[in-house]
């Protein structure tokens, strides 16, 4: 249930040793109020007037009891609050440094729901473990040894059965914490396929196979509900157990209290006491029981959230590299990529040099994206050698080569912010009226025209719905205000697009290639004839590679591909 990890985290010693103080002070409150309201009490029974002084002492220990509560509370989410956000960067951070080899490894679903929801369940993990944890630690120990000093024998009661009580809960929770685990390797699971199944509802209509899709979706949620079920269950179970035990043990010394009583062995205000003392020597644990599924998942989710951020980083090469120029030249020799569940790209050889349209052509699955993510840096060869610009390198994760890419995925990420700031993002600097000559080349002059507020409206993450034409439009835009990076990479950017739009986008697009290095990843056939070079790629290997020409009349794969892409036999 708790992770030592949790204990290095940053300021961890400084919150202990706070809501250590804090508990200790707590504890004495308990006691005093515990020994002022049974004073009060046994006086009223034995006739005496009402003895206001221990009354005002016992709302002065009830009421310190809350105030240090609010204030542990307080301190606690405060903490929490931060340690989370410090988390969720460092996630990040470790998710921009990886790029799709981390996502492509985890899963999209699953590195979502880290971020997100997993990040919330450590923050509240973290409440729950430091408050509740040093609590159970400090506050049973002073309430026994009060206990003791009122009768000795319900503390030795007390001391016995507070083992009990915790090798149940470890009995219990030994089993619960097995299918909590299981249980979240499942959700994770859960998550990557509604992810998948959302990117592909086009295709699923389009194919008609929607509503076949949705009953399976509806029964994995099912299956995932029951099993969800079967571990609340075995916590529910634990928290019958312990209420259980507690409710035996007190009562056990209110049995014999009050059999000592009527015998006179016993006076009325130590065995009052004891038993105002009882339930609060167990409440610490009982609370630390009822919240212990939500333990469970915030422990699994910050055991995963450690395991992602302290994720080996593949090496960078350290190369000082100029601005890409009409001389420069990159070479792959024997370069190869390998999943963890099997070969992504066979070793390939070959060599660009100078401001070339080099187009990457394939059909689904035939490694075109894996490669467009070797040439970008995000992935690293798992054999092979580099040659860029004269230098040996065994990786395109060089800053210096990231500093000149252009990137354009097929879904370019829109942020919340205007128009102008999504436009000019990557070159604030850029004046109005750079940004409106952008608009004009890209062809967003409709899109301009219909918002209220003109480059002044807010857009992305639903204030304004775009188009997947728009939304490449908007990516091209920051390409051609950003005159610097000599490199363009583009991955599959049309291919959710009808050809309408497509072919519109293809005039905008060929102008800013001019005097830079392209790498152009599609499966759509018509781009090939304005490359000045192909790589053809099926099932990870390069098949033939060279000018459209001589592709056309010597490369057999090609020549197959070419027919089947125009529906010929």
């Amino acid at each position: 249930m708790i992770d030592r990890e949790l204990f290095q985290l940053a300021g961890a010693k400084s919150i202990s040793r706070k809501l250590a103080g804090l508990d200790v002070l707590q504890a004495f409150l308990i006691v005093g109020q515990a020994l002022a309201l049974s004073t009060v009490i046994t006086q009223l029974w034995r006739g005496h007037a009402l003895n206001w002084p221990l009354l005002l002492a016992f709302a002065a220990c009830f009421t310190g009891r809350q105030l240090l509560n609010w204030l542990s509370e307080r301190w606690l989410d405060h903490y929490a609050g931060q340690t989370a956000q410090v988390l969720r960067r460092r996630l990040l951070s470790k998710l921009f440094q990886q790029g799709p080899a981390l996502v492509q490894a985890q899963g999209t679903g699953s590195m979502i729901t880290m971020v997100l929801d997993g990040v919330a369940e450590v923050r509240q993990y973290i409440k729950l473990i430091f408050s509740k944890t040093l609590t159970m630690m400090i506050v049973p120990v002073i309430v026994l040894v009060a206990a003791g000093f009122l009768d000795l024998r319900s503390a030795i009661i007390l001391l016995i059965m507070y083992p009990l009580i915790v090798m149940f809960m470890i009995i219990l929770g030994k089993a619960a914490q097995a299918k909590a685990e299981k249980q979240f390797g499942n959700f994770q699971k859960l998550s990557n396929n509604f992810i998948d199944s959302l990117r592909g509802i086009a295709t699923l209509k389009y194919l008609g196979l929607s509503k076949r899709y949705s009953r399976s979706i509806f029964n994995s949620s099912e299956h995932f509900r029951e099993r969800t079920m079967r571990v609340l269950k075995i916590a529910m179970l634990s928290t019958f157990a312990l209420d259980f035990f507690t409710t035996l043990s007190i009562a056990v010394i209110a049995v014999y209290l009050g059999f000592d009583l009527i015998k006179g062995k016993i006076d009325l205000y130590p065995a009052l006491a004891v038993l105002i003392l009882a339930p609060e020597y167990f409440l610490p644990i009982r609370n630390f029981a009822s919240d212990f599924h939500a333990t469970l998942n915030g422990k699994n989710s910050f055991k995963r959230i450690h395991q992602l951020i302290n994720r080996p980083v593949a090496p960078t090469a350290d190369l000082s590299l100029h601005e890409w120029q009409a001389g420069d030249e990159l070479k792959l020799d024997q370069v190869q990529f390998k999943y963890p569940n099997g070969v992504a790209i066979a070793p390939l050889s070959l060599g660009i040099r100078g401001y070339q349209k080099v187009g990457i052509i394939g059909m689904s699955g035939a490694g075109k994206t894996t490669l467009i993510n070797l040439l970008s840096g995000f992935l690293t060869p798992t054999a092979g050698q580099i040659t860029i610009q004269g230098q040996a390198a065994t990786t395109l994760d060089i800053p210096d080569w990231r500093k000149q890419l252009l990137y354009i995925p097929q879904n370019p990420y829109v942020f919340t912010a205007t128009l102008r700031e999504n436009i000019a993002f990557y070159t604030p600097d850029v004046n109005d009226e750079q940004v409106l000559q952008a608009i004009k080349v890209v062809g967003l002059e409709d899109l301009l025209a219909d918002l209220p507020d003109g480059l002044d409206t807010v857009i992305g993450s639903g204030r304004r719905v775009l188009s997947g034409g728009q939304a490449q439009r908007i990516a091209l835009a920051r390409a051609f205000l950003d005159k610097q990076r000599r490199v363009m990479i583009f991955d599959e950017p049309t291919a959710h697009l009808d050809i309408e739009t497509e072919l519109d986008l293809k005039k905008r697009m060929l102008p800013l290639m001019d005097h830079r290095l392209v790498f152009f990843a599609t499966h759509r056939l018509h781009w090939m004839k304005e490359m000045d070079y192909i790589l053809v790629m099926n099932h990870g290997r390069l098949v033939g590679q060279g000018t459209f020409a001589d592709l056309q009349q010597h490369n057999e794969y090609f020549q197959q591909l070419m027919k089947e892409m125009r529906g010929e036999d």
